[in-house]
């Protein structure tokens, strides 16, 4: 879905601070596998929402479309930046709002079905499953779409995430004033209503979620900044910030090895950027396990360099919340 305050957030934090640009990511050269960061560069893909590395095929990132003509799944090659398959789904409805994207243990491609940001009106919304291809070619892979209801009502959502050991999946929902981790049953029902509950406050305005490969840390990204927790079974524990590239960021996910985060933005030949990771590599990674497709009190890091960033993103905050103010009572 469009969204006008955020882009005009974006126009404000690229115009007002520029010089934030010259704070460098902390991403080494890498091997090539993603870590270095990568733009993609399918003309198709103008409104990335979500992004999960490939363990069946190192170097590369699965993303999608927030609006697309179909059910589509790209796999983009991180060392070119282009796509090297098209997947379209079958046994699934028109997707209305794709926002999210996982990998889950055995190979599963999880894919979030769930933005309703223009009235927060939709009764339910969709969350598809399917198969990874063992070969990177356009082809058509059968999903399975499950049926996912909210216990307190409509909510707008950009963030699901799957645990790469449990397979259990997780939403966040999106609000300025931060959210909550939505936890879903332990085996979703495909012929039944999947019931969603609120468990942990977020204190974020989320636009994407990862796990850790080892499944042990959760890092929630907004558009001015983000979080990263430890996962503690559930009982969150916030451990620190991170400084995100500020603008339309929609997407988020660990490297296969758990030693980087890879930072999407909407947009055509839209950037990823990649910083170390927070806490350690969490590359403990089981077996087919994944991370995901991924803002209140945002803010930057522990160095200086993130501290300016987080106070400079904390004073766009603040102007848009009162731009948006003004457009309401003009409205």
């Amino acid at each position: 879905m469009r969204r006008p305050f955020a882009l005009l957030a974006g126009i404000l934090l690229v115009g007002g601070f520029g010089l934030l640009s010259a704070v460098p990511a902390s991403a080494d050269d890498g091997d090539g596998k993603g870590d270095k960061g990568f733009t993609i560069s399918d003309p198709r893909i103008t409104e990335s929402s979500g992004l999960a590395a490939s363990r069946r095929h190192p170097g590369i990132y699965w993303t999608h479309n927030d609006q697309d003509t179909g059910a589509y799944l790209y796999a983009v090659d991180s060392a070119t930046g282009r796509t090297v398959a098209r997947i379209t789904m079958t046994g699934v409805g028109t997707p209305r709002d794709v926002e999210a994207i996982a990998i889950g243990p055995g190979n599963e491609i999880w894919v979030g079905d769930i933005g309703d940001n223009d009235g927060v009106t939709w009764p339910y919304v969709w969350i598809y499953k399917l198969p990874e291809p063992k070969e990177l070619k356009d082809q058509t892979v059968k999903a399975t779409q499950y049926v996912v209801k909210y216990s307190d009502g409509s909510r707008d959502a950009e963030s699901m995430v799957v645990h790469p050991r449990t397979g259990r999946v997780y939403i966040i929902d999106k609000q300025e004033d931060g959210g909550h981790l939505y936890e879903g049953p332990a085996k979703l029902s495909s012929t039944g209503t999947n019931l969603f509950r609120p468990t942990v406050p977020i204190d974020l305005w989320a636009t994407d979620a990862a796990f850790s490969p080892n499944g042990e840390q959760l890092v929630v990204r907004g558009y001015f900044g983000g979080l990263w927790y430890d996962w503690n079974d559930g009982a969150l524990k916030k451990q620190g910030r991170l400084s995100v590239p500020l603008g339309q960021g929609e997407s988020v996910s660990y490297s296969p090895d758990g030693t980087k985060l890879l930072l999407g933005m909407e947009g055509a030949n839209s950037e990823v950027e990649a910083q170390d990771a927070p806490g350690g590599s969490g590359s403990d990674s089981p077996s087919g396990g994944g991370s995901s497709s991924a803002s209140g009190s945002d803010g930057g890091g522990d160095s200086n360099g993130t501290i300016k960033i987080g106070a400079l993103a904390l004073g766009a905050v603040a102007l848009l919340f009162g731009l948006r103010r003004l457009f309401r009572r003009s409205s």
